[in-house]
């Protein structure tokens, strides 16, 4: 299976997990991903450019919006041990995984892996990151972050990285549209990272 199905609810692949150890703003971590998960035995690169051109978030109510097997939302409980995270994605296996490497990490009591609809509506967060789903498609990815985006608290932000070729500068300007502050924080590997906040 494909990269472009980690999307996919339950995928049908043999599931076979495979370890990935990643250092991420000085923290070593050790996880396990998972066929049928994206990037499976190994950080992308999409996401290792977002770490290294940021700084760990300090606490607050944290996203991790299309979590995978929740390297960023686990880095971020490592990082910021008064941070709470709620990890969302679609796949059965992601979240189990997540979920696996919360518990190893020992950071379970503050990492909460669910689907998306088992999320109150009504939640709101300091900080979104992601490195979002762009292969499902403009239109589901654009429903996915204004399902997400408007539940930002008001001095809220989000953290996306999004590859250039993939279409980072026109959903840059899509996000302004939207009424969003939308600011390229960094470029690097043909990925750009985005600083997303509540329009004014």
């Amino acid at each position: 299976m494909s990269d472009e199905h980690y999307f996919t609810a339950d995928p049908t692949v043999v599931f076979e997990r495979a370890a990935v150890s990643c250092e991420v703003w000085g923290h070593e971590l050790r996880l396990t991903s998972g066929s049928g998960v994206f990037a499976k035995g190994r950080l992308d690169v999409g996401t290792a450019v977002l770490f290294r051109e940021t700084e760990p978030p300090t606490g607050g109510r944290i996203l991790d919006l299309g979590c995978g097997y929740g390297v960023i939302g686990l880095a971020c409980a490592v990082a910021a041990p008064e941070a709470r995270v709620t990890a969302v994605d679609v796949n059965q296996r992601a979240l189990l995984l997540a979920g696996e490497n919360a518990e190893a990490l020992g950071v379970a009591d503050r990492f909460r892996p669910v689907e998306p609809q088992h999320v109150d509506p009504a939640e709101q967060y300091d900080e979104i990151w992601s490195n979002p789903p762009i292969r499902i498609g403009k239109a589901a990815l654009h429903e996915l972050l204004l399902t997400w985006l408007p539940r930002l608290a008001p001095d809220g932000r989000a953290v996306l990285v999004v590859g250039k070729n993939l279409g980072a500068d026109s959903l840059q300007r899509w996000l302004v549209e939207q009424g969003f502050s939308a600011e390229r924080r960094a470029s690097a590997k043909g990925f750009r990272v985005l600083e997303v906040r509540p329009g004014s």
